[in-house]
């Protein structure tokens, strides 16, 4: 195995990965260092179980694999269908305009007049997602900025929303770019390479820039795109390890699935699958689609991160 074809498993299973490590802390306060989660527990699903984040990911590679480019429409009909099977959990924007969708609003329209109703909400469901494309496109970038809008624009079209998915998939392609590198040179070169292609808010770039000087104390890590993006980045900047970076922000609480997930992807491109502790790849697992009696176990994602990749090798 290539030590970049290492890095691009190691995104998709550090992804699933985090997601399922940060299901039981979920919508819980942030623990004390002294009674941090650092297995897989039991949560509203059993231990291991990925949950929306893993799931539309998978509806978003589905996509890439039979339509490539990305067709927003065939993406738009997988969302929705994803959400009509009644997955465990959804985020409450991603809620509303898929029903919206399914009610028989055009998918172009839907995120426009939600977002219209609620201007001011940004949230992360548009980056929890994306990880897939930063696979399939590890050698395409401009392809990559295209995609990760336009999957992000089905549902989040605030313009945070937009920029933090994109923000986070250049991280990844930096990092993908730079193997040989000290690892916490190249996290900080992929940060400030990406944070330059992307037009952030002042106040959203002043968070990137300062998030490995943050204390556990200062991060909200909500659904805000803006905590998610700072959680993550602080997680990977202060830590040494796959899973030294994980625990420290899963302990988080709140939305924790979701950075965790954001945090696996981009330790997974940093130190690779095989740096991922097995105990957790052992364990981890999900049903998709949702009632459909096909599970996903590690080898599930190591099989889909190869596909992906060879659909950019050949790209």
């Amino acid at each position: 195995m290539s030590d970049l074809q290492d890095r691009l498993r190691g995104i998709a299973v550090g992804a699933a990965v985090g997601d399922a490590l940060g299901m039981p802390l979920e919508f819980h306060p942030p623990r004390p260092e002294y009674a941090w989660v650092n297995e897989m527990i039991e949560g509203p699903l059993p231990a291991g179980t990925f949950t929306d984040d893993t799931e539309m990911a998978l509806c978003l590679t589905e996509s890439l694999l039979l339509t490539s480019p990305l067709n927003s429409r065939d993406l738009s009909a997988r969302f929705t269908a994803w959400y009509q099977s009644h997955p465990s959990d959804v985020g409450i924007h991603t809620a509303k305009v898929l029903a919206a969708i399914a009610s028989g609003t055009d998918f172009a329209k839907a995120s426009h007049e939600i977002q219209a109703e609620e201007p001011e909400s940004a949230g992360n469901g548009g980056v929890m997602r994306a990880w897939p494309l930063a696979i399939a496109r590890h050698a395409h970038p401009g392809l990559l900025a295209a995609e990760t809008r336009l999957q992000c624009e089905i549902t989040h079209t605030h313009e945070d929303s937009i920029n933090g998915a994109l923000l986070f998939n250049f991280v990844l392609y930096h990092i993908l770019q730079n193997l040989s590198e000290a690892k916490e040179l190249v996290i900080r070169q992929a940060i400030l390479q990406a944070s330059e292609q992307v037009i952030l808010d002042p106040d959203f770039l002043l968070a990137v820039n300062l998030s490995a000087m943050r204390l556990p104390s200062d991060l909200k890590n909500s659904g805000w795109v803006r905590h998610s993006i700072e959680s993550a980045l602080w997680a990977v900047q202060t830590t040494h390890s796959f899973e030294e970076a994980l625990v420290k922000v899963v302990n988080l609480g709140n939305d924790a699935d979701t950075a965790g997930c954001i945090t696996g992807a981009i330790s997974g491109a940093l130190y690779g699958i095989n740096n991922i502790p097995q105990r957790w790849r052992q364990v981890l697992h999900g049903e998709y689609p949702i009632r459909s009696g096909k599970l996903w176990f590690e080898q599930d994602f190591i099989h889909m991160a190869d596909q992906l990749a060879e659909l950019g090798n050949n790209g």
